[in-house]
């Protein structure tokens, strides 16, 4: 299993790596992809644009391997359209407060950012009926054993790199 690495236009944030974190693009490049049908799905994010490069996830398809996209509402709707059978897994929060409590530790937004990533979570929590499977993540190596189990991987593990 691998795990897709989005391109994004924001900056990299300290610690992330082009290629292994995001592919960290400009809004010119990110246009390109976009009037290229080079994304699987796109959406913007509080003023940031996100996307799932097409080629390396059908790729891996045609090599038979499984492919997990780490994306938003708006991205897994677009999935959902085009690969219908594609399992899809809603990764929550414990709570509302912890949520909160985890986006404001990690410092990487302004208040006002803040106020829209928390506006857009609230629909996102809403519409976590339109997925196949919830997973709440109150501990991150029990959720990865979770979803491990929910793909039918065995004993087998991700790395926090998305390898097996």
């Amino acid at each position: 299993m691998l795990l897709s690495v989005s391109a994004t236009t924001r900056p990299p944030r300290v610690g992330e790596v082009d290629g292994v974190s995001y592919h960290f693009v400009t809004d010119d490049q990110f246009d390109t992809l976009v009037a290229s049908d080079g994304l699987l799905e796109w959406a913007e994010y509080a003023g940031t644009r996100y996307g799932t490069p097409r080629q390396p996830v059908l790729d891996a398809l045609a090599k038979g391997e499984t492919m997990l996209l780490e994306i938003d509402l708006v991205g897994a709707r677009q999935i959902r359209a085009s690969f219908p059978d594609a399992l899809q897994v809603f990764i929550a929060p414990p709570s509302w407060q912890e949520l909160e409590r985890r986006l404001r530790d990690r410092g990487a937004e302004n208040e006002t950012q803040m106020a829209d990533r928390l506006a857009r979570a609230k629909d996102e929590l809403a519409a976590e009926g339109e997925f196949d499977a919830v997973i709440i993540n109150d501990d991150v190596d029990e959720a990865v054993d979770k979803l491990v189990e929910l793909l039918g991987l065995g004993g087998r593990a991700l790395n926090r790199k998305g390898n097996l």
